[in-house]
Order: structure tokens, then C-alpha cells, then sequence
């Protein structure tokens, strides 16, 4: 038994620090255009787990990018028409996010299935249309411009850094990934990351032991936006702007594709997903025409023939590995 979990802590660091080590010596092995894609890579990681923590209670939904977006525009206006700096934007703009997230998450606990999954779209393009048709404060179609770099201290002070460099932009970004990977991980195994996950397995067993689901369903929404409002004040200060056409239909589509291919049963699925879908995207440039059609198909395929995700396929085939060439352990 020690064996066998001494191989599984090793089995679950190794291909960490293999990651964490090839992002922290990127700067020095890619482009300036790879290392933005890695930036971009980073917030999207972000946006995945904070998905995958909101589907733990079997709750999907088409707002979770209108949710990003509301980071972004909470960071865009606070940080260029009040001129608050970043250590109070983006907390402020996670808490904004959150208090959007609960309007949202309130009507939303009255359905389950199908029909919370519509209402969240309904609820979504609302926040969208809204960012459209106002121009004070969100700038109408053309949205928020101008929006001011990151910078700790100020130019000449001895601590002062510059976020306008990509590559201190970038260890930004890769510092504040782990730091959210490892909340979402403890959160995740934690007593009520538990308890979420008790709920998509049977809502109403949990409510017979004083579980309290609606509170629940309400909670991990709001846990999740949070996180989701942190990439897009991220987003918001590598871009420099924002508009509505950043939160389309088809944005949140690419959400969930990279979460289906990736997998949610493991805290590592989505980070799957968005490693072989971002690669993807870049090797079908040249194909964007045919992209939608590419990423539809690749859709369905997993829906239908590997539900799982490609998280699924190590132990598989370890499975067939262990059946062909050895004995399981006898615990």
C-alpha cells in the first residue's frame, strides 16, 4: 500500500513540475508572439477550472464567459476612470463578479438540466446586450479603451516593475495561475468541494441528510465566478481594452469544448483540454474558415465516443497495460 501510493504521488507531481519547469524557462526559449499565446494560455486555465469547479454539481451553463467579462470590464473602468491600482483591481473586480454571479445564480437554482443551462444563456447575452447598448460606462460597441498597464512602485524606485515587458507580464500571470491552481485544488478536495460533488451524484440524498442544495449550487456559482472575474481582470491588463465582442456565443463554445475534451472528474482534465485544444487552434490557422466545422466535429466525437475526455486515457491504458504484462497489487 505505501508502494503503491509513493507511485501515485509521483505519478501526479512528475508531470507538474515537468509543466511548471517548462513554463518558467519559456521566456527564454520562445518568441515574443509564443510568449504572449502562453500568457493567454495561463488566464485560460484560469477560466477552465473555475468552470470545472461550477460542474461538480452538475450544473453547466452558457454565462461563464459573460462572467470573465465582467471581470474585465470591473478592471477597466476602475483602473482607467477611478485610477485604482491593481492590488485593489482585481480583488475588487473578483467581489464585483461575484455579487453579478449571485443575481445570476439565484433564478438560476429554481431549474436543473436543460432549462439551466438556456437560462444562463438567456442571463449571459442580458449582461452583453447591456455592455452594447450603454455607452457611460461600458463604452457601448467600441468598449473600454486605454485601460493602464500593470506597474508596482514608480519609475526610478529601486522595487519598481514594469508590466509593459511581456516576459514580467508573463511571470505575473504564471504566478497568479499557481497560486489560483492551488486554492482551486484545496477547495476541490476540501469538505464542501466534497459536498459538490455529492450533490451531481444524488441531489436528493443529500438533501435527506441536511445538505442544503440550493445554498450550495448558489455557492459554488459565486466561488466560480469569482475566478472567472480574476482572468478577466488578467485578460483586461494584457489586451489593454475590452468590448462585447471579447464574450461571444462562440467564446464560451471553446469553453466548453476545452472541458469536454479535457475531462471533470479529475482536477487536471480542463488543464488537458486547454493544452490539446490551444495547440490545435495554432496548427489550424491556416484552416480558420473550416474551424468551427474542425472544433464541432471534435466535439461530438468525444461526447459520443470518449465522454470521459482524454484524462480517461492513461488509465486506460494502464489498465491494458497491467492485464497483458502483470498482476495487480493485492492491497
Amino acid at each position: 500500500m505505501l508502494k503503491s501510493s509513493a507511485n501515485s504521488s509521483v505519478e501526479f507531481w512528475l508531470p507538474v513540475f515537468i509543466i511548471v519547469g517548462f513554463l518558467c524557462v519559456a521566456p527564454q526559449i520562445v518568441s515574443a508572439y509564443r510568449l504572449e499565446l502562453l500568457t493567454i494560455f495561463l488566464i485560460n486555465v484560469i477560466l477552465a477550472q473555475s468552470y470545472r469547479l461550477m460542474t461538480t454539481t452538475g450544473d453547466w451553463t452558457l454565462c461563464h464567459y459573460i462572467l470573465m467579462g465582467v471581470g474585465a470590464y470591473a478592471t477597466g473602468i476602475l483602473a482607467k476612470k477611478f485610477g485604482v491600482p491593481f492590488y485593489a483591481v482585481m480583488p475588487l473586480a473578483g467581489m464585483i463578479t461575484v455579487g453579478v454571479s449571485l443575481l445570476f445564480a439565484v433564478p438560476l437554482s429554481r431549474t436543473i438540466g436543460f432549462a439551466f443551462f438556456i437560462a444562463s444563456f438567456a442571463l449571459g447575452e442580458f449582461v452583453r446586450h447591456v455592455w452594447l447598448k450603454f455607452h457611460n460606462p461600458f463604452g457601448g460597441a467600441r468598449g473600454v479603451n486605454g485601460i493602464p498597464k500593470l506597474e508596482i512602485g514608480q519609475s526610478g524606485d529601486w522595487y519598481f516593475v514594469d508590466f509593459w515587458d511581456s516576459t514580467n507580464f508573463y511571470f505575473f500571470t504564471l504566478i497568479f495561475t499557481v497560486l489560483v491552481l492551488v486554492i482551486l485544488y484545496r477547495i476541490d478536495r476540501s469538505r464542501i468541494g466534497n459536498a459538490w460533488k455529492a450533490i451531481y451524484a444524488d441531489s436528493e440524498l443529500c438533501e435527506s441528510i441536511g445538505i442544503n442544495v440550493t445554498r450550495a449550487r448558489v455557492m459554488v456559482f459565486c466561488v466560480a465566478g469569482f475566478f472567472a472575474g480574476i482572468a478577466g481582470s488578467l485578460m483586461a491588463y494584457l489586451i489593454g481594452s475590452i468590448d462585447p465582442h471579447n464574450f461571444e456565443m462562440v467564446e464560451m463554445v471553446y469553453l466548453i469544448i476545452w472541458v469536454v475534451v479535457g475531462g471533470v472528474k479529475t482536477f487536471w482534465g480542463p488543464l488537458i483540454g486547454v493544452i490539446s485544444m490551444s495547440l490545435v487552434f495554432e496548427l489550424s490557422r491556416p484552416l480558420e474558415e473550416w474551424r468551427p466545422l474542425l472544433f464541432g466535429v471534435i466535439l461530438i466525437v468525444f461526447l459520443v465516443y470518449m465522454p470521459g475526455g482524454l484524462e480517461t486515457i492513461i488509465p486506460r491504458f494502464k489498465s491494458i497495460f497491467v492485464d497483458l504484462f502483470g498482476k495487480k497489487e493485492i492491497s
